[in-house]
């Protein structure tokens, strides 16, 4: 009786320093930056954790390696534009990258070193202030102002103890009972804010803030 031939087995994908950041950074944002570890990884990846060593350095060189892949994903502002629109696009953009992987803002504030891909970001930023009219005092103050605004937000949000909406109202029904609207009431009025479905002609609050401090920083351009 004639054999059967046997399938060919699955040619194994060869490992790159590609393939191990990319799959670090499911990780990171499957469970959080703590959650990875070079153990983990390798169990991701299908290989022994020594093995990694080929791709990275050590661990702080897979951290850098996962932020530069985020850091990737933000639009930077493009020459010729206008000023104060490109500087919008970027912000808005840094910002839904931060918030798709919640743990990078937190880890860039934490690293020792500034990555070339963020200086090259840092680099157009301070090119479309420059020449938007800005001087170099201005364009140092108004370049913090923005990356204030987009870490700081960033950082305020990615620490709340939920994620959406739904979670923020279930929140809400055990804490809120708990407060006297008698001796509290701008700040139960407040709270109630939080809670009423989001309307989708308004703008978000990261944009409602990124909006002022670029009309401030137009107004202190055109008066200097």
């Amino acid at each position: 009786m004639a054999t059967l031939p046997q399938p060919s087995p699955e040619p194994r994908v060869p490992l790159s320093r590609e393939r191990v950041l990319q799959a670090a950074v499911r990780l990171a944002d499957d469970g959080g930056i703590d959650a990875l570890s070079m153990r983990r990884l390798g169990q991701e990846l299908g290989v022994e954790a020594m093995s990694l060593y080929n791709h990275v350095a050590n661990k702080d060189d897979l951290h850098q390696g996962i932020i530069e892949l985020v850091l990737a994903e933000i639009e930077s502002p493009r020459d010729g534009g206008g000023w104060k629109e490109e500087l919008r696009r970027t912000a808005i953009s840094s910002y839904q990258a931060f918030t798709r992987h919640r743990w990078a803002c937190g880890l860039m504030m934490r690293g020792p070193s500034v990555s070339s891909v963020r200086i090259e970001w840092m680099e157009a930023v301070l090119r479309t202030l420059r020449t938007g009219g800005f001087s170099a005092n201005l364009t140092h103050h108004a370049y913090h102002a923005l990356e204030s605004h987009i870490t700081g937000f960033t950082l305020w949000i990615v620490s709340m103890p939920f994620e959406t909406h739904e979670e923020l109202v279930e929140l809400a029904q055990d804490f809120l009972p708990t407060i006297s609207a008698e001796r509290h009431p701008f700040f139960v009025e407040h709270a109630e804010q939080h809670l009423l479905p989001p309307d989708p002609e308004e703008k978000s609050e990261f944009e409602f803030g990124l909006d002022l401090i670029l009309d401030g920083l137009e107004r202190l351009r055109d008066e200097a």
